[in-house]
């Protein structure tokens, strides 16, 4: 890889400004000052940038996040806070979140810098299912697993919401499975049968469940089972 590339990958910034990093003396290879943006990178080589090493990223990432409130699941926000200010990993910002969370609703959210593995949760096709533990305003009504199973009429739509699966832990207190994505689907569902959603809360995706060591903000990378539990089509 060029070097000026890798610096703008790893600096966030343009390639004119990593000419002029470059020019000025600011990084190094190996401990050498190098100012030609087309220097060919090694893998094995390390790269400072003002006495700080880079690290060369080996392959794509995937990582679990125990979302907290008050957070949007983007990379950037001109309002609110991002979940990227829980991720310290090298070129945080080429993360993306495979399926958002709205910014009240806590819980799992994957994080990956490979699209192709994000398509295949993210994608309607593909039926990923979803897991949520959900807190309700009102007392469950006793024909709700019925019409969740059969399908609901969400405001706005033409077409009802697929087969959903629900358990009743407590009058107030149930745990949903979809399969599907759709805008504010499962406090939309609630809506439907006259019921509201108090707090809304993701425990899975696909056969990815939250790691309870995780704390409110914590995060750790997947292990090579949960990314493997994505199936992802041979080109």
């Amino acid at each position: 890889m060029r070097l000026d590339k890798f610096l703008s990958q790893q600096l966030g910034i343009s390639r004119n400004d990593v000419g002029r990093e470059l020019r000025a003396g600011r990084v190094t290879v190996d401990d050498e000052v190098i100012k030609s943006g087309a220097y060919k990178l090694k893998p094995d080589q390390q790269v400072a940038y003002e006495g700080s090493v880079l690290e060369q990223l080996d392959g794509s990432r995937y990582f679990m996040l125990n979302k907290p409130q008050g957070y949007v699941c983007s990379t950037d926000d001109p309002t609110n806070p991002t979940i990227l200010y829980f991720i310290d990993e090298p070129v945080a910002h080429k993360l993306h979140s495979a399926g958002r969370l709205d910014v009240d609703t806590t819980g799992l959210v994957l994080l990956t810098d490979d699209g192709q593995w994000s398509h295949r949760i993210t994608s309607p096709k593909h039926h990923c299912e979803k897991t949520y533990l959900v807190t309700l305003e009102h007392p469950i009504s006793d024909d709700t697993e019925m019409k969740f199973l059969a399908g609901v009429q969400l405001y706005g739509e033409k077409t009802l919401t697929k087969p959903a699966k629900l358990e009743i832990i407590e009058p107030q207190r149930v745990r949903l499975s979809i399969s599907e994505g759709r805008y504010h689907q499962v406090k939309r569902m609630f809506a439907a049968v006259g019921n509201h959603v108090v707090e809304l809360h993701r425990e899975r995706v696909g056969q990815i469940y939250l790691d309870s060591a995780l704390e409110p903000g914590e995060y750790r990378a997947l292990t090579k089972n949960e990314i493997n539990s994505i199936q992802v089509p041979t080109p």
